[in-house]
C-alpha cells in the first residue's frame, strides 16, 4: 500500500516538473540578421574580424588555387602529375567537360547540335597546345565566353588533375614520332603492319 502512495504522490510531482520551461529558451535570442538594440550599430549579428578565414579554407598556396605564379598564367603544375591524377581528370573530365567538348576533346560534344551556334575551340589547336596549363585551370574556375565556371563542382585539386588530363588528349592527337623511344617506335611500326 506504501508503494502505491508513493507513486500516487511521485506522479503529480513528474507532470509538473515536465511542464516547466526554462526562461532561457523563450527569451533573450534574436534571429539570424534580426535587429538588436543591444549594440550601437543596431545589428545582432556581428561583423567577421578581419582576415578571419573559415576552417578549412585557407588557400595559402597562390598556384594551387588560382592558376597564377605572380601575374602570369602558370606553366606548371602545383603538384607532380602521376597515372592516378590523369585517371581521376579522365573520370572528371568525361562528367563535366565531355558533353562539349567531346572525350577526344575537339569540340564536338553532344550538346553542340542542341542549340550552341558555334561550339568550344579544339583542345588541338596550335593556340591550346600552346596554353599554359594555369590558363586551362582560369577556365575550368571562372569560365570563358559562354562557358560556366565550375569553381562550385570541381574541387581545385580535380581542376587541375583536368588539366593534365587535356594535355594527355593534346599529346594523344599531336605525338611527334620522333620523341618516341627506339622500343615504342619499333611497337609502332609492327601495329602498322
Amino acid at each position: 500500500m506504501l508503494h502505491k502512495l508513493n507513486i500516487a504522490a511521485a506522479l503529480p510531482l513528474l507532470l509538473l516538473l515536465t511542464s516547466c520551461q526554462q526562461e532561457m529558451a523563450t527569451k533573450g535570442r534574436t534571429l539570424p540578421l534580426e535587429p538588436s538594440t543591444f549594440f550601437k550599430d543596431g545589428r545582432s549579428a556581428r561583423p567577421q574580424p578581419e582576415g578571419t578565414v573559415a576552417q578549412g579554407q585557407l588557400h595559402d598556396n597562390e598556384l594551387l588555387y588560382s592558376g597564377m605564379q605572380g601575374s602570369r598564367m602558370s606553366p606548371t603544375f602545383p603538384f607532380a602529375i602521376t597515372r592516378a591524377t590523369i585517371e581521376r581528370g579522365q573520370d572528371r573530365y568525361n562528367i563535366f567537360c565531355a558533353p562539349c567538348h567531346d572525350k577526344a576533346g575537339t569540340g564536338k560534344g553532344v550538346v553542340i547540335p542542341l542549340g550552341f551556334e558555334h561550339g568550344p575551340e579544339t583542345f588541338h589547336s596550335p593556340r591550346m597546345r600552346e596554353a599554359a596549363p594555369g590558363y586551362f585551370y582560369n577556365v575550368i574556375t571562372n569560365g570563358f565566353g559562354i562557358m560556366n565556371n565550375y569553381a562550385a563542382q570541381i574541387r581545385p585539386e580535380d581542376r587541375w588533375a583536368i588539366v593534365a588530363y587535356v594535355r594527355a588528349l593534346q599529346l594523344s592527337q599531336n605525338a611527334n614520332v620522333s620523341e618516341l623511344s627506339e622500343a615504342d617506335r619499333q611497337q609502332l611500326e609492327k601495329a602498322g603492319r
